[in-house]
């Protein structure tokens, strides 16, 4: 009986440890942990793309609608991306966002998902595919602008000097106009070298050296070019400071701000950036001018407010009696104090509804806490350890 519960309680615990424990993934060149994820779509979405995040808030990428997926060429009909093993919340979506899925939920590991539509979407771990994953390989991105005068432009990358190319024959991998106005395309972080060409190769640009990083190019009809490592269309938008008075019990109170309803956050991760004591009575932060959206958060985040809509470009005060009860001025209220269940009167005042975690209702991207793992897992092992222990001594007591 006692080796039976020796055999049986090792055999559950290496269940236990392989299912958990084993990474179905690989790390990245920066030493983070990726897991593939393959998607099929239905026939009339295009460019499908995945959003990803974690139960905290941290979004895998820095906007909506997220990573592009690359086709599997031998896969027809299936999509393939690289995204961090952490994120697993996910939304697939397509044609630049239009369409999407709802919240998806990973279990860390190479996952594959059939959408069926909009509604109604399954996931597996066992593999749907043929043949072995793609490797992953970091990779950024080119935009391009060329001369109207140049139709379906291409680009042709590779490394110089060992002539390593990423597509199979010239010209290239065609652009994909994107609604910025420009033209699209990733490629490895080995390359160091583009051309931009167009009319089936018959105009194209010199050899053009770059570095590793998104990049912008603007084509001339001759072929000229120029490029630059920081988007030439993005405005320059001053920061705005965000004043706030929240309630006394909300411990080291921190502010989230984003721009809905793309995504972008201000701030790395959730619950965002302390607020500063400010002589004046009010706390502040400075944010970047872009910001339209806030939420008000203390003692780590486990308090908020919910999602607060405010005009780019504008210093706002923000005074928040509760979780339910938020004000949004533009100019500094007089006399705001905080008092349960009262806020400052103003011609401008919202009233905030209790979230969980930050949001962009916009895009249907919302987080929901789903709580850790990893305590279960740890008490289903010590669990099972216990049971080995206790047989193990029960035989012992026998043979006394």
């Amino acid at each position: 009986m006692l080796k039976r519960w020796k055999k049986w309680g090792l055999l559950v615990l290496g269940v236990l440890l392989g299912v958990f424990w084993v990474p179905f993934s690989v790390l990245a060149e920066n030493g983070e942990e990726r897991v593939a994820v393959y998607v099929q779509v239905p026939e009339d979405w295009e460019n499908p793309c995945i959003w990803a995040w974690d139960e905290d808030g941290n979004n895998a990428f820095a906007a909506w609608p997220g990573e592009e997926m690359d086709a599997d060429r031998g896969n027809e009909g299936w999509y393939y991306v690289w995204i961090p093993s952490w994120a697993d919340h996910v939304i697939v979506n397509a044609d630049e966002g239009d369409v999407q899925t709802g919240e998806l939920v990973l279990e860390g590991r190479n996952t594959w998902i059939v959408v069926e539509d909009g509604e109604n979407a399954e996931l597996f771990t066992d593999p749907q595919t043929k043949g072995d994953i793609p490797e992953y390989v970091e990779k950024f991105v080119v935009r391009v602008k060329v001369d109207e005068s140049w139709k379906e432009p291409c680009l042709w990358a590779w490394s110089a000097p060992d002539g390593k190319n990423v597509f199979e024959a010239w010209p290239g991998e065609v652009l994909a106009l994107k609604e910025s106005g420009w033209y699209e395309a990733k490629v490895p972080v080995w390359v160091n070298s583009i051309i931009v060409n167009a009319d089936d190769g018959a105009v194209q640009t010199e050899d053009i050296s770059i570095d590793p990083a998104d990049i912008w190019v603007s084509v001339g009809e001759d072929g000229s070019y120029d490029f630059s490592y920081e988007d030439p269309d993005a405005e320059e938008v001053p920061d705005v400071t965000v004043w706030v008075k929240a309630p006394a019990d909300w411990e080291s109170p921190c502010l989230w701000a984003w721009s809905a309803p793309d995504g972008t956050n201000a701030f790395a991760a959730w619950p965002g950036e302390a607020l500063a004591e400010d002589g004046s009575g009010w706390l502040k932060i400075s944010v970047p001018g872009w910001v339209n959206s806030v939420i008000v958060n203390g003692s780590e985040g486990s308090v908020q407010t919910a999602d607060l809509s405010v005009d780019t470009g504008k210093d706002v005060w923000v005074v928040v009696n509760s979780a339910e009860d938020a004000s949004v001025f533009y100019e500094e209220p007089e006399g705001a104090v905080v008092a349960e269940g009262t806020a400052g009167e103003t011609e401008e005042r919202m009233t905030a509804e209790e979230t969980q975690e930050p949001g962009v209702e916009e895009t249907g991207v919302s987080v929901e806490q789903s709580g850790s793992r990893a305590p279960v897992i740890i008490l289903v092992v010590v669990v099972t350890a216990a049971v080995i222990a206790a047989a193990v001594v029960a035989g012992k007591k026998r043979k006394g």
